[in-house]
């Protein structure tokens, strides 16, 4: 493998404070993940199979199961973050299956999923080519992954700008932009890194859409 196929960090999950930090900073942006399950569901049939890797408080699973019957299933690495997100989904009165596991070895058959989202997390993984085939394995015959990830030649500004639209405390502001700079990007990929992955893979057809911060895969199986 090469040498960012697996990357020197253990990919632990957030645990206690901070992703309880987290989950509150995420919750003031509800209305972007509530965007993205509207465009997700304007492409799937009503009783898909849809499985998030690494869904964190679990607001994407729970906006997209407010839409219609799929049957959801959300996977994280954090205890902590299966606990909030399975009281967030009890709060919001819906059905999705929050579980802990590994997106190295995603604990479920082949040709289970009919879409897969890996949203704000990919970079985070210690194994990524090893989690990406994960998802070729699970994902239905003719399904998609989709990928939205940071991208590492973000600017500065760009991600200032990023930060400053979330509407949070100056102070979380600040430690965010820190925990950009120090951590994220220095984990993120460049467009070159991700189609070496993906060459890696048996995906068949790869979009890639560029902004200004990252990047949106679309993988077809």
């Amino acid at each position: 493998m090469s040498h960012a196929s697996v990357k020197g960090h253990k990919g632990m999950g957030m645990e206690g404070w901070i992703a309880r930090w987290y989950a509150a900073s995420t919750r003031k942006t509800l209305e972007d993940f509530r965007t993205l399950a509207r465009r997700v569901a304007g492409n799937l049939a009503a009783g898909s199979a849809v499985l998030e890797l690494a869904p964190g408080p679990g607001y994407f699973a729970i906006e997209l199961a407010k839409l219609s019957s799929y049957q959801i299933t959300g996977l994280d690495i954090s205890r902590t973050f299966v606990e909030i997100a399975r009281r967030n989904a009890q709060e919001a009165k819906v059905a999705v299956d929050f579980r802990q596991g590994d997106a190295s070895r995603i604990p479920f058959a082949d040709e289970t999923f009919d879409f897969l989202l890996c949203r704000a997390a990919f970079k985070n993984f210690s194994q990524p080519l090893l989690a990406l085939r994960e998802m070729h394995r699970v994902v239905k015959t003719g399904g998609r992954a989709v990928i939205i990830d940071l991208r590492r030649d973000a600017s500065r500004e760009t991600i200032n700008e990023l930060v400053d639209k979330m509407g949070l405390s100056w102070a979380s502001a600040i430690f965010t932009k820190l925990t950009f700079r120090l951590m994220l990007l220095k984990r993120a990929y460049t467009r070159a890194e991700f189609e070496k992955f993906i060459s890696e893979t048996d995906f068949r057809h790869t979009d890639i859409q560029e902004t200004p911060t990252g990047f949106e895969i679309t993988l077809q199986k």
